[in-house]
């Protein structure tokens, strides 16, 4: 089952038998980027420097990335192009929620409601197809802890993890020096074209800030 760069990056987040999710504010930054740069591959829009660029509205068959078509060429209001930060910031709370009913979908997680002390509505989402994270960890171990060559998507979706420093998410037992380092290094490689490497290091840069700036202001 192929899945998208932002369903791949929800479901390392996501527990797989309680279902909750680790790094909730962390990761969604990097499921709103995984969106963003789908778009990019996807050539529907174009992240050069801090500025977004809506290029091409044409459906691409995919659901979750056809609606963040719609909603940035909204979002645009006639301008030619906006920054990256400020799409990611409108984007990431709702991003979340779309990559996890992208996911239900597809029968890899389901939803469960439940009330906290009775009271309070939450959701939860554990597996119910563990084959398809089983497949996504093996990809990323293989180049992240065995050096395989990534293709462009992999490479791609290591820089958002990296950016994101969800380093732990995606390897919880392995050193997180020596993963980041190999990260760093996968995210700066020769994987793809000229363009979609400088996209990739654009995205990067655009959720390490965003990142940066929601665990400074969980700090204060």
């Amino acid at each position: 089952m192929t899945i998208t760069l932002a369903e791949e990056i929800m479901l390392l987040s996501l527990d797989d038998e309680s279902g909750s999710a680790k790094q909730r504010q962390a990761a969604g930054w990097a499921v709103a980027g995984g969106i963003l740069l789908e778009l990019v591959l996807a050539e529907r829009v174009s992240v050069v420097g801090k500025y977004l660029e809506l290029v091409d509205t044409m459906p691409t068959g995919e659901h979750l990335l056809d609606n963040r078509t719609a909603l940035i060429e909204t979002w645009m209001r006639g301008r030619s192009k906006r920054r990256v930060t400020e799409w990611l910031t409108k984007d990431q709370p709702k991003a979340v929620r779309a990559a996890l009913e992208s996911l239900c979908e597809r029968g890899v997680v389901v939803e469960e409601k439940r009330r906290a002390l009775g009271l309070f509505p939450m959701r939860r989402y554990p597996e119910a197809d563990g084959t398809v994270e089983g497949e996504l960890r093996e990809r990323l171990r293989a180049v992240v802890l065995d050096g395989a060559d990534p293709d462009m998507r992999t490479a791609g979706l290591i820089a958002l993890i990296h950016s994101a420093k969800l380093h732990a998410l995606a390897f919880p037992d392995s050193p997180r020096e020596q993963v980041a380092r190999r990260m760093a290094e996968v995210a700066a490689g020769q994987w793809a074209t000229e363009s979609i490497r400088a996209a990739i290091r654009d995205m990067q840069a655009a959720v390490a800030a965003v990142t940066v700036v929601t665990v400074l202001a969980a700090g204060t």
